[in-house]
């Protein structure tokens, strides 16, 4: 899905402070050396080059032919502690946020990550969950689910995106996941918290994918059982996206989105319908959920 363009209403300018880097004493040259992916003598080749054309390390590396893209991301990733995703990682190019970490597109989900931690997740103990939810259908509440759950493991936030969805869910194609047990399973206990994946590429994320599609989305949902796994979840995540299915389709979405005490609206351009969603999210507010506030999708 292209051309994603997250708007958040009454935005207005806010900074998230970021995590001290670790390992950001070293230089790329010792980095890639010791993780063998250069020999003292190429880095020493490339030290010599870059005297002589003033250009970083990376780019000097390049130009020699002894260092890859891929070797340069991975460098920087260890001198800025930040998330390395490696190339034939499965996981679905839609997850722009591990792909292309420097792209526009992941800026302006960055800048969405921190009006939500400013608005809600760090306004109180108790608010770590949220639901991505939309009026319609193919509006694009996937897609933000699993890149803002992205973008707040990379913030070091220990992040969980929940697969609501019981009936058309995504999650599992997007990681890779294949069709494992996982929340209609544990809902109805037949899986215990082991259906929880941690998505070894990304660091500080972890999946919950929807599991066996049920006949009965709606009764498991409205279980206390779906009460007590959240609250059981919130000892050991900072951080609780949840996707949802529509809710023009169901009334599953207010479900979730109640147990989260608040929601993400998604509208697609040219395409939602403005009465559908005012109605919705007076819905949502009739139940005490916040609403945040809402993201525009152009694709």
């Amino acid at each position: 899905m292209n051309g994603f363009n997250p708007q958040v209403v009454h935005s207005a300018p806010l900074t998230v402070p970021s995590k001290p880097a670790e390992g950001s004493g070293r230089p790329l040259g010792q980095i890639l050396v010791d993780a063998g992916r250069l020999s003292a003598r190429d880095a020493q080749r490339i030290v010599e080059f870059q005297s002589d054309s003033r250009a970083r390390f990376g780019e000097a590396g390049r130009a020699l032919d002894l260092l890859t893209d891929d070797d340069v991301r991975y460098a920087l990733s260890v001198q800025f502690d930040y998330p390395y995703l490696p190339r034939g990682s499965g996981l679905s190019q839609e997850l722009v946020a591990a792909h292309r970490p420097a792209s526009a597109q992941v800026e302006e989900l960055r800048a969405l990550r921190s009006q939500l931690m400013l608005r809600w997740f760090s306004t109180g103990l108790d608010r770590k969950g949220l639901a991505v939810v939309s009026a319609g259908r193919g509006e694009g509440r996937s897609y933000l689910a699993a890149n803002l759950a992205i973008v707040f493991s990379q913030l070091g936030e220990r992040t969980l995106l929940i697969d609501a969805d019981l009936r058309s869910p995504r999650q599992h194609l997007l990681f890779n996941l294949g069709r494992p047990a996982g929340l209609s399973d544990m809902l109805a206990g037949r899986a215990g918290p082991d259906a929880v994946v941690s998505i070894a590429a990304l660091r500080d994320l972890s999946v919950l994918p929807a599991g066996a599609l049920p006949p009965n989305p709606q009764e498991l949902l409205g279980r206390q059982q779906f009460a007590k796994l959240l609250q059981s979840l919130d000892e050991d995540f900072d951080v609780i996206i949840m996707d949802t299915p529509s809710a023009s389709h169901s009334a599953d979405a207010h479900t979730v989105a109640v147990r989260a005490g608040a929601a993400l609206m998604v509208a697609r351009r040219d395409s939602s319908s403005l009465p559908r969603m005012a109605q919705f999210t007076s819905g949502l507010r009739e139940f005490g959920v916040a609403v945040l506030g809402s993201v525009l999708n152009e694709a």
